[in-house]
């Protein structure tokens, strides 16, 4: 048995980790380079740069230890004198004797304290007497001071001469390496990431009903899954014309014979069970219709852009000259992309359940804060157990036990209402409506 090893990232560590698939190649990519990077940087700085600092400070201190011996052996103007030029010429070191002056009793601290530290340390192991220095007066320049019998002994050194000031040159070629790296990484990862995007746009638009002119392109393996997602949609499209097919031929066999028959008791001889029959077969002509209507759909019909309370109006008009009790409430200039006929065919739907059940149903329509717009059916009926809603959308589930029986219904209102709400994205639910019966509520991007 082969065991997986599995690494294990704590869940607070994931929450700041990137989602996308572009943000997680980057990372993969920039994680390691970086990591590399200040490894090298640090391993430069701590064994180059700083022992390269700690021997010019012990050069420096050594020349700074030789001329407060030279002034200590002969402390007089001349020999002080002497000493200044000969530090200027073979030392590049600029000395003052201030007469009667002490040391200064605070310093200010480098930006970087490991030079300071370096050359306090030299300092310290060539002089036996109290000194100062500062490093961040003068930019070019270090400025030493030495108490010395009769004053102070103030040595102006060239910075060059204690730190290895081209040390940043390093660091700003590994920052200026590291971005062109990172430039090149983000080029290629946005162009293999755009090819999956556009994938599953295609894939969601097919989703959705629609089309979208979508050519492979890619890395290999993309180019892979979008030649299996184009000979899918070939396979499925292909599967729908023939369905289409086979149901409007079952259409027009079905309708000749139902026709016959409706022609020949027009012309029978009134009697008792004529109504009957003429009920029946009203009956099988409208489950034949819903039958149809479900198995087909709405997937040849292209979305667009529609007004959604002209839309909703005409569907309430018609439930209105129908007989039912509809108000409708439904704010102007509210627009969605949907398949009109499909919409239609949903809403109607969803008020004939309504009012079947209820005495008056209600229609309203609002834009949601998260996006989309919201459309709810609701009635004054029975209502359905809330543990019940789900089997609902079943096709061929009337709920007789918990609702009045439909005479014409045959349990495919909700399924088809739902199948449109979610062949644009959206979906349709069930819920409690504060009418008293039910409230079917339909949400669309």
């Amino acid at each position: 048995m082969r065991l997986r090893a599995k690494l294990y990232i704590p869940r607070q560590i994931k929450r700041w980790l990137p989602t996308s698939l572009f943000g997680r190649s980057l990372l993969i990519i920039v994680l390691p380079v970086a990591v590399m990077q200040i490894a090298v940087t640090w391993a430069f700085f701590d064994a180059h740069w700083q022992t390269v600092n700690s021997r010019l400070s012990e050069g420096l201190a050594g020349d700074v230890a030789w001329a407060v011996a030279s002034y200590q052996d002969d402390p007089s103007p001349e020999a002080v004198t002497k000493l200044a030029d000969r530090a200027e010429e073979s030392l590049a070191l600029s000395i003052a004797f201030q007469k009667g002056k002490k040391l200064p009793t605070s310093r200010r601290t480098s930006l970087v304290p490991a030079l300071d530290r370096s050359l306090q340390d030299a300092l310290a192991d060539r002089l036996n007497v109290p000194f100062w220095f500062d490093t961040t007066r003068y930019t070019a320049y270090i400025d030493i001071r030495v108490q010395v019998s009769g004053g102070v002994l103030q040595i102006y050194a060239l910075r060059d001469r204690a730190f290895a000031t081209q040390g940043h040159i390093f660091i700003v070629w590994m920052v200026v390496a590291t971005l062109l790296l990172t430039a090149v990484a983000i080029l290629f990862i946005r162009n293999q990431v755009r090819a999956i995007e556009r994938l599953a746009d295609a894939a969601d638009a097919f989703g959705r009903g629609g089309d979208i002119d979508f050519k492979p392109h890619g890395a290999r393996e993309v180019r892979q899954a979008a030649m299996a997602f184009l000979a899918m949609k070939a396979r499925i499209q292909r599967h729908i014309e023939q369905r289409t097919a086979l149901l409007a031929s079952v259409s027009h066999d079905l309708r000749t014979p139902l026709t016959r028959l409706k022609l020949e008791m027009a012309l029978a001889e009134p009697c008792e069970r004529m109504d009957a029959m003429k009920g029946d077969l009203a009956e099988m002509e409208h489950m034949i219709d819903e039958y149809l209507a479900f198995a087909r759909g709405e997937g040849g019909e292209a979305p667009q852009t529609v007004d959604l309370a002209e839309l909703i109006g005409g569907v309430v008009a018609a439930a209105l000259r129908a007989g039912a009790a509809v108000e409708s409430s439904v704010p102007p200039e509210l627009t969605v992309e949907l398949r009109p006929n499909a919409f239609r065919r949903a809403l109607a739907n969803l008020i004939d359940n309504a009012k079947a059940y209820g005495d008056h149903v209600k229609v309203t329509a609002a834009a949601r804060i998260t996006g989309g717009v919201e459309i709810v059916v609701e009635d004054d009926g029975p209502g359905i157990p809330e543990d019940r809603y789900e089997e609902a959308f079943k096709p061929f589930n009337r709920l007789d036990e918990s609702r009045n029986q439909n005479e014409k219904g045959v349990g495919l209102g909700l399924a088809i209402a739902r199948d449109m709400a979610r062949g644009l994205g959206g979906d349709l639910v069930l819920e409690r409506s504060t009418m008293g019966g039910l409230r079917a509520v339909m949400r669309l991007p």
